[in-house]
């Protein structure tokens, strides 16, 4: 029987002088990426980071065309910067989109926006099947990689879901904020505003377009907003858990503790911001005690991984800022729109180091046992991002000299977690620092084990067990 990668593949037509034809050349190559090749076939976390990267060469190459920046083009510093900060959805920038993008631009930056949100291989499975071209299992497994799921043979019929959740979503967002909005900005004005935000909010992008003067702080656009970035932040296998959740079905362990942890993590950091804005030298001490809890609440929520500043967050106490740094690496849920080391990790080394202190043989909740191999993933994910962040850390105070470890550490942080929280220092990097941020951004978009499983080579299966040996550790 023919399989699904010799279907796929189009061989090329030679000329008689047995030159390949150009555009063939082309077929080919892109087939081989994207369908698959028996000759040379990318595993799924390469085709990721691969992808990944060409989208951000091809973001680059747009936002420095004329017409995108008002006046001059972006350089191509500028560019990089605001494409792979679009394509991560962190929402850092070196520029002010407000006002150095045009409307076209602007257009072009949400479309990177959504891209990087909902994620392209999702999006390339969809072109695939416009065109009529099947899908290669390779590409099934790339897409279950990208969006956390298991059963690469429903991944189709969940792709068309997830799009068509997404679309609904976003759209009933920037409905709610188009209502909300058009007194103050006018009907016109405020559909692409609705529009722009409620894309932003819900992909936790943190861009916004109202320059200097911050997002509105009414609370009403707290509200629709913080719905928006919840919603994006639980993550894909989350959200199609529990849309069959009241037709009887069971929502998964994973569901049940994602929702657990994202609660806690809510209250713990509403709780903990209220109470260090309200002691003396708090940023908020002269507005009410109704609305200071909206507004540590809506940036509990906004710090893990949206980038919305309800909050200046450079008037932020030290306690304050301290906090925000811890929601935002532990981040989001695996698969969602937002990063850091997921609340996945975060709970797994939780009941690990539970179940030890309790000697259990493994980690244990709600009646089940965790397999050991995800521990062990779960430390491997932090202690590699606690090296990257250290490491840029490192370089962008070696290179800057600069003598204040919080502003730096902060942004490599909101980097890393593709957050785009800022207390201003992201204007001030040079060159090298604007490259190592990037770099961050681009390593948390995609995460640890993503990164690490593609750059590591396929190593043969291991025939020798070395006899144990224990060292000291503690």
């Amino acid at each position: 029987m023919e399989s699904e990668v010799t279907k796929d593949f189009v061989p090329l037509t030679r000329t008689d002088s047995g030159a390949a034809q150009p555009s063939n050349v082309f077929k080919e190559r892109f087939n081989r990426f994207f369908l698959g090749d028996k000759r040379r076939r990318l595993p799924p976390p390469l085709r990721l980071v691969t992808g990944l990267g060409l989208l951000a060469v091809v973001g680059t190459l747009i936002l420095m065309l004329p017409g995108i920046g008002r006046g001059d083009p972006l350089s191509w510093n500028e560019a990089l910067f605001t494409a792979m900060s679009a394509l991560s959805v962190t929402g850092l920038s070196i520029i002010q989109v407000a006002d150095d993008l045009t409307l076209f631009g602007q257009i072009m930056l949400l479309i990177l926006i959504q891209i990087g949100g909902v994620g392209f291989m999702v999006l390339a499975v969809v072109v695939f099947q416009l065109m009529g071209r099947r899908i290669s299992l390779l590409n099934r497994l790339a897409l279950c990689n990208s969006l956390g799921l298991i059963d690469p043979g429903a991944i189709l019929a969940l792709t068309r879901k997830v799009l068509l959740s997404v679309t609904l979503i976003e759209l009933g967002g920037a409905l709610l904020l188009w209502l909300h909005w058009r007194d103050l900005y006018g009907p016109k004005q405020a559909i692409f505003l609705a529009v722009f935000h409620a894309v932003s909010a819900f992909c936790n992008a943190g861009f916004d377009l109202f320059g200097t003067a911050g997002i509105p702080t009414d609370n009403l656009s707290l509200t629709i907003l913080a719905a928006l970035i919840f919603i994006g932040g639980l993550g894909i296998p989350v959200l199609s858990d529990l849309l069959t959740w009241p037709r009887g079905h069971r929502p998964s362990l994973h569901t049940r503790i994602t929702l657990g942890v994202v609660v806690v993590l809510l209250c713990a950091g509403g709780i903990g911001l209220f109470l260090g804005e309200s002691l003396p030298g708090g940023s908020l001490l002269e507005v009410s005690w109704p609305r200071r809890l909206g507004l540590t609440f809506f940036q509990s929520v906004s710090a893990r991984t949206a980038g919305f500043a309800g909050i200046p967050i450079q008037d932020l106490s030290p306690p304050s800022q301290l906090l925000l740094m811890a929601l935002m690496f532990i981040g989001a849920a695996p698969a969602s729109m937002g990063g850091g080391i997921t609340t996945g990790t975060f709970a797994v080394l939780v009941l690990a180091l539970w179940g030890y202190a309790r000697g259990l043989p493994s980690a244990q909740i709600a009646g089940r046992s965790l397999d050991p191999s995800m521990v062990r993933k779960a430390a491997a994910v932090l202690t590699v991002s606690l090296f990257v962040v250290l490491l840029a850390a490192w370089l962008i105070l070696m290179s800057h000299g600069e003598s204040r470890l919080d502003p730096v550490l902060f942004e490599v942080i909101s980097a890393f977690a593709t957050c785009g929280l800022s207390t201003g220092f992201t204007t001030d990097l040079n060159l090298f620092g604007q490259l190592i941020i990037a770099l961050v951004m681009f390593w948390g978009r995609l995460g640890a084990l993503t990164i690490v499983l593609a750059l590591a080579q396929q190593q043969p299966r291991q025939l020798v067990i070395y006899p144990e040996e224990p060292i000291l550790i503690g």
